[in-house]
């Protein structure tokens, strides 16, 4: 079993920056990838952005240049941090684990872009 603790979500004005953390805790396996994904109202969840634990890291397009994911694999914690929010950037963001079939995902925490 793996916990999944999201933290730092809020209300910003569009041109602002908050950071997302997620701290994982139980059994965790490597290799594995933790990632952000993001949901807003009548739209489907979707990957925001991931690294391994290797480093490796994908991006959706509409983030790029503007969110850097990063992890602290000692501390089992990965981060979000995003800068020159948009209004669209407003949704529920969920931190997912994966290792193998094993998958978990965060209770996700609120993020609110005001125009």
């Amino acid at each position: 079993q793996v916990r999944l603790v999201e933290s730092g979500g809020g209300l910003v004005q569009t041109g602002g920056s908050l950071r997302l953390s997620c701290a994982a805790s139980g059994i965790i396996f490597r290799p594995n990838a933790m990632a952000w994904y993001r949901q807003a109202p009548g739209r489907q969840r979707e990957l925001v952005a991931s690294m391994t634990s290797v480093g490796s890291t994908n991006y959706a397009d509409s983030v790029k240049g503007r969110f850097t994911i990063s992890r602290d694999n000692a501390k089992n914690t990965v981060y979000l941090q995003m800068n020159s929010l948009k209004p669209e950037d407003t949704a529920d963001y969920y931190c997912n684990y994966a290792s193998g079939s094993d998958i978990y995902w965060g209770q996700g925490t609120q993020v609110t872009v005001s125009s």
